[in-house]
């Protein structure tokens, strides 16, 4: 059992590196990083399309990588 959560736990974190490199860049630059661009961070623009797909898979891929550390952490333990 502790195998198997091994393994889909390293899956997932694969998984949630992709999800994370393939959302869209909110930024024209790399330097508006560094020159205030977090006017923008909480505009009230909602995520639309592809955009909102991947904020969701990225959410619940880190929801179920936490559940899995826990169990795992459980597993350990005994």
């Amino acid at each position: 059992m502790y195998q198997l959560l091994l393994t889909i736990m390293l899956i997932l974190s694969v998984l949630i590196i992709i999800a994370v490199m393939m959302q869209p860049s909110k930024q024209n630059s790399a330097a508006s990083a560094f020159s205030g661009g977090a006017s923008e961070l909480f505009g009230k623009t909602k995520a639309r399309g592809f955009e909102a797909f991947m904020q969701k898979a990225t959410a619940v891929l880190g929801v179920a990588w936490v559940a899995i550390a826990i169990a795992l952490a459980f597993l350990s333990s005994k």
